[in-house]
């Protein structure tokens, strides 16, 4: 093919966009109603995997040590914690600031609540490690390797492991329901876009029906006959995917805006820089895509005459 050829295409497929007037608008309707779902969808499932992520993350081990466990001891099973791979970091939290934490968690009521147990010799609280994992899912694993140290020593230096037993299962369980249905959810989606779309598309080559069977008869190949169309319909999705993006964009914005008087809410969002890019650039690329598709899979039988 000639650059002069390709830019007849070109040319051929601009003027078709404009040339079948409602065809075309209908076709990009579909396109944007499709991909808008299937963008809300998207959004949808990042933001509820971030969440997820977000609590997998928080979740921590606590090891309690005993009263009696002396200083050479508690460096000794730090380090031997320490070292286990599923360990990101550990936090050595001493009584007297396991009970400031536990003062400032009740707030203003905490002083007179806990008044009497603040003071050194009377705070019942015991010494512990705080622990961030590298993977969540390892968990309940390391509370047991945790738990196993107290095998090497005559006198049992941990009291208690802590990590939400029961309930962190769960969590980890829920997290993964939910990727694999947003999963589902949206590749379901994509697939109804793409047929909705093609069949819009297969409407507006059917009634050029005869234009196609004319050319055909003048000696035009299959492949002259079929550029101006992949064109076409390229331009039909990029058109429609462009309107899409810029609804999702503006959509999205309004609603971190209208949550910026909730931090917590407003947290709770992926910033639209982080994925603005990325989803923009694919949902232009497949609105593209699926008008080239359509078009391809609507021509073929109009080609047989």
């Amino acid at each position: 093919m000639t650059f002069r050829t390709f830019l007849r295409h070109l040319r051929e497929g601009a003027k078709s966009v404009f040339r079948n007037g409602w065809m075309s608008v209908a076709s990009i309707v579909s396109i944007i109603v499709s991909l808008f779902i299937l963008g809300v969808f998207i959004l949808l499932v990042l933001n509820v995997n971030a969440l997820a992520d977000e609590a997998d993350s928080n979740v921590q081990v606590s090891a309690y040590l005993n009263l009696n466990v002396s200083q050479e001891q508690r460096e000794r099973l730090q380090k031997e914690i320490q070292i286990m791979p599923e360990v990101k970091e550990l936090r050595f939290v001493s009584k007297e600031e396991g009970m400031q934490e536990l003062v400032e968690g009740f707030g203003e009521e905490g002083m007179d609540l806990l008044e009497g147990f603040t003071d050194g010799d009377n705070n019942p609280l015991p010494d512990s490690f705080v622990i961030d994992v590298v993977e969540p899912t390892t968990v309940p694993l390391l509370a047991d390797k945790i738990l196993a140290l107290n095998e090497t020593y005559a006198e049992k230096p941990i009291m208690r492991v802590k990590y939400g037993e029961g309930m962190v299962e769960k969590l980890f369980e829920i997290t993964k329901y939910v990727r694999n249905i947003g999963f589902i959810f949206v590749a379901g989606l994509a697939l109804m876009s793409i047929f909705l779309i093609s069949n819009t598309i297969r409407v507006t080559i059917l009634a050029r029906r005869r234009e196609i069977g004319i050319m055909k008869l003048v000696g035009a190949t299959n492949t002259f006959i079929r550029w101006p169309f992949f064109v076409e319909g390229a331009l039909i999705g990029m058109i429609g995917s462009l309107i899409t993006v810029g609804l999702l964009y503006l959509g999205y914005s309004q609603l971190r805006s209208a949550m910026m008087g909730d931090i917590t809410l407003s947290r709770s969002l992926i910033p639209l820089e982080e994925i603005g890019y990325l989803l923009g650039g694919a949902l232009v690329l497949l609105g593209m895509l699926i008008g080239i598709f359509g078009s391809t899979m609507s021509i073929r039988k109009s080609l047989k005459v």
